[in-house]
């Protein structure tokens, strides 16, 4: 199910166009227009999830395969042997800005702890 005031659900439409980074029956991964670091990739389900506050017991193989998946583009960007971090930011305190599940990956320069 989609939602059409969302933007990432207009993007997995094509509605907003993105780089393509990824895609499979669940998932789609893409290039941040936003980035803050050197690679930076949002990796969002196709099914509309607000956040991982509303995620349930049956979207936990869906949110294992977007982990999984952060390491395997992580490979193909050539950022995995040097290190990346994935994050899911969840609720305004929590910086998420855009209420379609999504982990950002980053990588390709040293990131910094504590993040924010």
């Amino acid at each position: 199910m989609s939602d059409s005031t969302c933007v990432f659900c207009r993007i997995l439409s094509g509605e907003i166009p993105s780089i393509g980074i990824y895609e499979d029956s669940v998932a789609y991964a893409f290039g941040d227009i936003n980035p803050q670091a050197p690679s930076h990739i949002l990796i969002i389900p196709k099914e509309h999830i607000e956040s991982l506050n509303d995620a349930s017991q049956s979207d936990e193989a869906m949110l294992g395969h977007l982990l999984r998946l952060a390491p395997k583009i992580a490979n193909q960007l050539g950022i995995a042997e040097s290190g990346f971090r994935a994050v899911i930011n969840t609720g305004s305190d929590g910086g998420q800005t855009v209420d379609h599940l999504h982990v950002h990956l980053l990588g390709g320069r040293s990131l910094a702890w504590p993040p924010g």
